[in-house]
């Protein structure tokens, strides 16, 4: 399905975000937030998301603290239980900085990879942007074959890497997939891409290995966001990333190419 033209204004989309709760009041509670948030501090690796913290965020109030700041979370750390939000305006914003990252990249022509370890939710986002860059003289990367993960295969589809096993697409955290990526390219002698839009532990593995990346986030999956506090990330995006109709991140999708003149 086309995305929305001409695509929403800010206001638009705000409203739009905070009516299909990709922003605002989000599905994620409280307590599953701060749960995140602690075992990452307790140097829990699936919640690293292919990223190394080392001791630097070894304080789950720390870590509650830029979860305020970038993603909107209530910054109150007694607030223990009920609903958490992300800012829509904290969104919009971080679309705007990725519309930045975008345009740069069309107009140097880079060589860009799309990863996604939410294809139910965020498919068609990765998707319609790569088309984008695409059309303006990107170089959209293809990933070896016969790639393994996970115990799964990954592939991509529309232009978009995922994991797949058992003839389904999976939803994952892991670092795996774009490590296999990344090693594949080296092993056939081939460059690495000069920018990934990714998340999960797809964006960190990348960002990691120091290749520039943007990506999107929920506010139960702080890595990203603190590589953005630290400079590994480029821009993280909060959203919820899997809400009722992938259909609904149709405007969100708009705005950004919009805004990156795509």
């Amino acid at each position: 399905m086309p995305i929305p033209r001409p695509a929403p204004g800010r206001a638009e989309l705000i409203d739009q975000l905070v009516h299909t709760r990709i922003a605002g009041n989000v599905a994620t509670p409280r307590e599953n937030n701060l749960s995140h948030y602690r075992l990452l501090a307790n140097g829990d690796r699936h919640f690293w998301l292919g990223l190394e913290f080392g001791d630097r965020w070894n304080d789950e109030q720390d870590v509650l603290a830029v979860m305020a700041d970038r993603c909107g979370v209530i910054d109150d750390p007694e607030y223990r239980a009920g609903q958490d939000i992300i800012d829509p305006e904290l969104t919009v914003g971080a679309l705007d900085r990725m519309a930045s990252v975008l345009r740069r990249a069309a107009d140097g022509g880079e060589r860009v990879l799309f990863a996604t370890g939410h294809p139910g939710g965020l498919l068609d986002v990765h998707r319609h942007i790569a088309e984008a860059l695409r059309q303006a003289g990107c170089d959209i990367v293809v990933i070896p074959g016969g790639l393994q993960a996970d115990g799964g295969l990954v592939f991509q589809f529309a232009d978009v890497a995922v994991l797949e096993q058992g003839a389904t697409l999976w939803h994952t955290h892991s670092p795996g997939p774009m490590t296999a990526i990344l090693d594949g390219l080296l092993r056939e002698g081939r460059a690495l891409p000069q920018l990934v839009v990714a998340d999960h532990g797809w964006a960190g593995c990348a960002a990691q290995r120091g290749i520039p990346a943007v990506g999107f986030a929920d506010c139960n999956d702080p890595a990203l966001f603190l590589a953005e506090e630290e400079g590994t990330m480029e821009v993280t995006v909060p959203l919820d990333d899997h809400v009722l109709d992938p259909r609904f991140y149709d405007p969100l999708t708009a705005y950004l190419l919009s805004a990156a003149g795509l």
